[in-house]
């Protein structure tokens, strides 16, 4: 298939259970915060209704923190709090529920056929965003942090417990794009007086805007004034990451990302002045051996980056937030022994820029794109577990429409047994 065959087709992700008797069908597996609203997550279920018979399906999505292994949960003790839980019957399909279908759902309605049922959930505002705790070299099964989860199940409650044979359990993500304005530019000013000297020694900082995306360099403007009579040795700048483990109490963990340290135009001694611009990258790249550093909701740390910002326009309860990640950037005069420090910090944004806005779609379907013939052994069912966001996946064009279908990959994790 060449580029622009791929290019024409909408792409969607499938999962089916063990048996092959549910398939889930959806558009996209990030989900945007919009901050005033979040995407909402729909897609659609293609049953087998000969094996439903009476039986229901029901949809889950669940919003979970992660803090301890799988292996160390002990008397029915998991160690993992629910964040957030909506529940909805699929099929048979509730009148109650008169939402529309989207255009997409629409379309796969139509392929699909009768036995294809629409979903929707919508997630409340400032639910948890999807933050990974970097785990130790080596730790093994799934990692601490937020993550999401949408499970679709057949059963006669939508409190039963679903069984592995029949239930497809997928894992999405609630990401948030940088704002599209600048805000004010980060600066400060401090000071320090020292017994016997008649004047101060002053620090100006500051940076070149406030919100920066990731792998960009940071710049930070350092202005040093000393009228004191003490001196400056070295400089020392570094980037911090703040994240506040919003569980049944809250504490704060701080990991430096990015650091400097300069002598160069030092000492300055009484009297004179210092002007210099220090650069800093925090990539995650240099920090792999950092246990509990905190990254974006990928599940795999090879293919993620460091959390971004957590962005907060009101006061909400922290509880239902999980993890609130901030960055700041510190500049520490040191002084010696007997002069001690002298400290200054500047916050900043740090997140993934916005996208283009994709084209609207067509008036009409654009005309299918042949596929060559499949080999009935690839019409295996995809297994239950949970996906790998990023792994690779097979791509092939269904023949009578444009859309791609992508079967969503399976996360082997080391140590992991087949159930």
């Amino acid at each position: 298939m060449d580029d622009s065959g791929k290019r024409l087709g909408t792409r969607v992700f499938k999962k089916s259970s063990p048996n092959g008797k549910i398939t889930v069908y959806l558009g996209k597996r990030d989900f945007v915060d919009h901050v005033s609203h979040v995407e909402p997550i729909d897609g659609v279920v293609l049953v087998d209704s000969d094996y439903i018979k009476d039986r229901k399906v029901f949809g889950h999505v669940l919003a979970a923190f992660r803090y301890g292994r799988e292996d160390l949960d002990v008397l029915g003790l998991t160690f993992r709090k629910d964040l957030y839980l909506a529940s909805s019957q699929i099929f048979p399909h509730e009148p109650t529920n008169k939402r529309p279908p989207t255009r997409l759902q629409e379309r796969l309605l139509k392929k699909l056929g009768a036995n294809a049922y629409p979903f929707f959930f919508e997630l409340p505002p400032h639910c948890p965003a999807s933050v990974t705790l970097q785990p130790a070299p080596g730790d093994m099964g799934k990692p601490c942090g937020v993550d999401y989860e949408l499970k679709c199940f057949v059963g006669e409650t939508h409190e039963d417990k679903p069984h592995k044979r029949n239930s497809v359990r997928l894992a999405i993500r609630k990401i948030m794009y940088a704002p599209s304005k600048q805000g004010e530019q980060p600066s400060v000013e401090v000071s320090k007086e020292f017994m016997m000297s008649p004047n101060k020694l002053h620090l100006e900082a500051s940076l070149d805007k406030e919100l920066y995306y990731h792998g960009e360099t940071v710049a930070v403007n350092v202005h040093i004034q000393n009228n004191s009579n003490k001196s400056v040795k070295k400089v020392k700048v570094s980037v911090r990451q703040f994240a506040d483990i919003c569980l049944f109490s809250t504490a704060q963990y701080k990991c430096t990302v990015a650091e400097l340290e300069s002598e160069e135009s030092c000492p300055v001694g009484p009297g004179f002045t210092l002007s210099k611009i220090y650069y800093l990258t925090p990539l995650l790249a240099n920090n792999k051996d950092k246990r509990g550093l905190a990254l974006d909701g990928q599940l795999k740390h090879e293919d993620t980056n460091l959390a971004s910002s957590t962005i907060l326009t009101e006061p909400v309860q922290k509880e239902n937030l999980g993890i609130i990640v901030q960055y700041k950037v510190k500049v520490k005069l040191c002084l010696g022994a007997l002069g001690g420090d002298l400290v200054a910090e500047l916050p900043f944004i740090l997140m993934h820029s916005k996208p283009p806005e994709d084209s609207p779609p067509p008036s009409r379907p654009p005309t299918a794109v042949a596929s060559p013939k499949k080999d009935p052994s690839d019409c295996v069912p995809v297994d239950t577990n949970l996906i790998q966001l990023d792994a690779e996946v097979t791509t092939h064009m269904e023949q009578d429409d444009d859309i791609v279908f992508e079967d969503f990959a399976r996360l082997r994790l080391k140590g992991e047994t087949e159930a």
